[in-house]
């Protein structure tokens, strides 16, 4: 297993002690922090991919971080789509790459 890219000690903001709780990411059990945000998880755990362009199929992951931009949007069980970077990490979430939208004009999702 992969050693954790998470900051444990800051500076400035001194120690990060919120509670470790377990999710799941495209099938893969993984840990972070409970209330962090899905994206942050993620970071800390190696993945940078969170979905594919919906006409070139080219990996995007977190971009703006808050919230404006949708490039970081994930599936999550029960809830749809949500915003990586704006939405809580909860105990026992199931997250799934984000899934490419219909086209706008066909109405179709193009492979």
């Amino acid at each position: 297993m992969r050693k954790s890219l998470r900051i444990n000690h800051h500076p400035l903001l001194g120690e990060m002690d919120k509670k470790v709780i377990s999710f799941t990411y495209n099938g893969e059990k993984l840990q972070g922090l409970e209330g962090e945000p899905i994206a942050v998880a993620l970071l800390a755990n190696h993945i940078r991919i969170l979905r594919r362009h919906e006409e070139s199929g080219s990996a995007r992951g977190l971009y703006c971080g808050i919230g404006h931009c949708m490039e970081c949007r994930v599936e999550l069980l029960g809830k749809g789509q949500v915003r990586a970077c704006l939405t809580p990490l909860k105990e026992g979430m199931e997250i799934r790459e984000g899934s490419r939208l219909p086209n706008a004009i066909t109405g179709r999702v193009d492979s």
